[in-house]
Formats: C-alpha cells, structure tokens, sequence
C-alpha cells in the first residue's frame, strides 16, 4: 500500500531522524543511541527481516522483558507488514503454548530468562521457522548497511493487524485482541496531547513492553521525538536513580509500583531531586496518589481502558473529579447503556460502549465472538460505569458474567484461575473472586470442595496452580468448605460466597 492518505509507525522513526537526529531516543544500561542511531538500527533490522522472505501478516512473537530490541521490532513490523505477537514473559508454560498455538508465528524472538520455558515449544511446532535469542543471535538478524528499508517500508499498510496481546479469558483460554498501526497512531497522539509530550520529555519504561499501557506511553514519547528509558526490571531505588540520573518527566504506574516507590522516598533523610518529573499515569488509589503528589509536586493522572481500546480512553488528573476514572477522550464515542444497548442518562450505571478509530479490530480467530462484542455498532467492554454531564467516567466493576480480578494492573479472569484448581485430582469445585489487597489493589481468593477422600493443603494447591497459570493469576488465598452455595438453577452462587467469604 503507497496512498498519499497513509501515515505509519515506522513514518516516525524517520522524522525523529531527520528532524532531531542527535536527541537521545534510548537510554538502557547505561548506553543511549540517538534518533538517527535508532533509525539505522531499525532499518538494518528491516533489511534483515526482509531476507527471511515473510509474507504480509506473518506473526512474530516476542517474549521478552523490556528491552531496546522492543523498538525496533515496531519500526520493522510496520514497515514489513509483519504482525508483533506481545506475550506476557510472565505466563506458564500452557499459556505460552496457547499463545503459540493461537497466533501461528513463523518467527518467535526471546530472551535470556525465557530460554528453558520457550526452547521446547518452539522445538514441538514446525511452523516456526526463526527463533532468535536477544543475547544470543538476535544481532545476525541485522543487515550490515541500513540503505533500502525507507523503499520497502513504501508498501506499509497502517490498517493491517500490527499487534497482538491476549487479554485474559472470561471462559476457556486468553484472546488476543489485534490492533493496527492507526489504533495505535492515534491513542499515542492523543496521549502526546494530554501529557505535553515533546521532544524534551523523557518516559521511564518501568511497565512491561508487552503490555498495552506500556506500547502506548513509549510509543508516544518516540513519536514525540522524546527519550525512553528502559528497564528490564523494576526496583524502586533504581527507578529513583533514573528518574534523577536522565530527566524523566513522566512513567506509568500500576499497584504496587508507586507505593513502593514512596516508601523508598520516605525512608531517606535526603529527599531525592525529582524535578523533571510531571506526571505518573495509571491506576492508585486516592490516598497513595495524594501522598505522593505531596513528596513529589508531580500529578497523578487517572485512567481507564483496554488493550481493546488501544489503551487509553479516559484520563485525567486523579484529583480534577475525585472518583473518577477521568473524562472521556475526544477520540472516544462512550455510552452507558443498558441490556438493549440504549443509551441511559447522566448518573445511570449500565454497561460501558464505546465505538470509533481506537477500537480494536477484533479478536484474533474468533469471528462468532467479534460479531458478540461488536453488536449493534459498539464495542462492549464489559465493564460498568456511569457518566456525569461533564464526561467523566465513574468506574463500577465488571458485568458479573464477566467479573475481573486486577493484581498489580494485570488482568484475571476467575474461569482460569477455576479451570486450574478443579484440574487437581483433589478439588471437585472452585468459585474464585478478588478482595482488597493494600499492596497490589486485589488479590486472588478461592473458595473449593474437595472430592470425596481427598485432601490438599493450602499451600500446596496454591503451588500446583502455579504450574499451569502466570504466578500473578495464583490463588493469594483459599478456604476449602464442605459445600458451595448454589442458585435456584443449580449454578454456584458466586455473590454468596463473596459475601461470605470476603472477609477473613
């Protein structure tokens, strides 16, 4: 595709070049590479991938903890029409397969610290073709000379699938919702708005690269023409060093990252010199926000959004409405509406529809579920909310059939944490729900039955679940009981036992 209407990712990392070449694009480990330095990088990559011969479409996946690697795999990816597959290096074993087997890559790219986990899934699918370790070999991948990768990236499709993050699964396994280059485009464009970023602003790149909130900020500050500084890893010290050391000016934040961070704050005589630092964006509770706005003079913005979404579609400073998950962004249609999908006035609590250019495109080999979740021309979200006459959202949980546990700003959806339980020979049923959890927001509790003549400790299903599931979708808790409760229908009542068990 070469139309005089498109405007793609890799466009940026051009302009960056040209318009601010010796700015500092990456900071890591103490190297930093220039944007005429990240532009030669990703154009030897793009001319190394190109010899592989892949078609438009093909999936690569990456599995990795945040590294430079990251960008110029989204320069690459847009300019070859290549699908990055984002996998969650915190995943069991089962779900990375169910990854793989769901998207099919051809060509799979991991670090060191994957290495065991992934070695025999790659070896156990023929269809991939290329595997590539960051430390290893990933560096043969990059042609020697970086001329003819602006020639190729002319036939870049920006509406294409681009990436691809699984999201947690309301039933059975994790969907990975598709995004295009416009998704994304415009969702960092207008986070480039909102948070004043140009290219004298720096992004400390604490939350992961796989997921959506983490894709959004980075991108956004390289479309800026800004710094991103990486972290392969999160300490609040070292976060304190880099804010001070490199001038950064905003990070993302989800439980317990700031919290941590403010007790690191807290426990020093000296106060660190944090005076480039204006925003911290994500998800806290009041408190914690209004503490470190105190310590820090910068602002916490509120959020609320999707990877379905293409991240964020409401923000705003924490303290503009108290209460709110922020006001709704101008590139977002939002309704909350009721079972028949009407619009319900200010003040009503229903079911959060959104529709317009940051929706996804769909889930990934799941047509009947797209044709569910786009019905009557909305995306449903399947979260609750209400609006106020100004556009603020007022976040009000998850519908109860689709009921969502967030540890630390992940998604865990009870029916996987279920399916692993009951799968011990010892358990017969499991009702899982989140409770409040003052270091990570919630945490995961499970109430179960065990079979007849079985008997499993605490610590060792806890354990077991860990086998099968990411160690953040693990039980933080469970109480085993004679019997559950059930419904008139015969199905478990779920909101007795979070009535009942809650607490204690």
């Amino acid at each position: 595709m070469n139309t005089p209407h498109q405007l793609t990712i890799f466009d940026f990392f051009h302009r960056n070049a040209l318009m601010n070449g010796p700015g500092c694009a990456l900071y890591y480990n103490g190297e930093t590479r220039s944007h005429s330095e990240l532009f030669d990088d990703a154009c030897r990559l793009i001319n190394g991938m190109a010899t592989l011969n892949l078609p438009a479409g093909t999936r690569v996946a990456v599995v990795a903890k945040n590294h430079p690697a990251f960008f110029h795999l989204f320069a690459a990816g847009a300019a070859l029409n290549l699908c990055l597959v984002l996998i969650n290096q915190r995943l069991g074993e089962d779900e990375l397969a169910h990854a793989l087997d769901d998207t099919t890559p051809r060509v799979v790219i991991y670090d060191n610290d994957m290495t065991d986990k992934i070695t025999p899934l790659i070896q156990e699918r023929s269809g991939i073709v290329h595997s590539f370790n960051l430390v290893e070999n990933f560096s043969s991948l990059y042609a020697p000379d970086p001329q003819g990768a602006i020639e190729l990236a002319a036939d870049s499709d920006p509406d294409l699938a681009y990436i691809i993050i699984h999201t947690a699964a309301v039933q059975g396994k994790p969907r990975g919702a598709v995004l295009s280059q416009t998704n994304l485009i415009l969702a960092n464009l207008q986070l480039m708005h909102a948070y004043g970023l140009d290219n004298t602003k720096a992004y400390l790149n604490i939350l992961p690269l796989f997921h959506i909130m983490g894709v959004n900020i980075g991108l956004a500050t390289l479309m800026a023409g800004g710094k991103n500084v990486i972290m392969d890893q999160f300490s609040p010290q070292a976060s304190l060093d880099l804010i001070r050391e490199q001038r950064v000016s905003i990070f993302g934040s989800f439980p317990p990252i700031l919290g941590r961070i403010l007790e690191c704050i807290q426990s020093q005589d000296t106060p660190p010199d944090l005076a480039g630092l204006e925003i911290v964006a994500g998800l806290e509770n009041p408190e914690t926000a209004e503490q470190w706005e105190a310590a820090t003079g910068s602002k916490f913005w509120i959020m609320y959004g999707q990877t379905e979404t293409a991240g964020l579609i409401t923000f705003s400073p924490i303290f503009e409405a108290p209460g709110s998950a922020g006001r709704v962004s101008p590139l977002a249609r939002m309704i909350v509406a009721d079972d028949l999908d009407n619009a319900l006035p200010a003040g009503s609590t229903g079911e959060i529809l959104v529709k317009g250019p940051l929706v996804f495109k769909g889930y990934w080999n799941a047509d009947a579920l797209n044709v569910v979740t786009f019905r009557n021309g909305w995306h449903h979200t399947g979260d609750m909310g209400q609006l106020d006459e100004k556009g603020y959202l007022y976040f009000k949980g998850r519908k109860p059939e689709k009921e969502l546990i967030k540890p630390g700003g992940e998604n865990v959806f009870p029916a996987e944490v279920e399916h692993a339980l009951v799968s011990h020979e010892a358990v017969d049923k499991a009702c899982v729900f989140g409770v409040a959890d003052a270091e990570f927001g919630e945490a995961v509790k499970a109430v179960c039955t065990l079979n007849v003549g079985c008997t499993v400790e605490e610590k060792e299903l806890i354990a077991y679940t860990g086998t099968l599931i990411a160690g953040f979708k693990k039980p933080r808790f469970i109480v085993f009981v004679d019997q559950l409760p059930l419904t008139a229908a015969g199905d478990i009542d779920r909101f007795a036992i979070k009535q009942k068990y809650t607490q204690g």
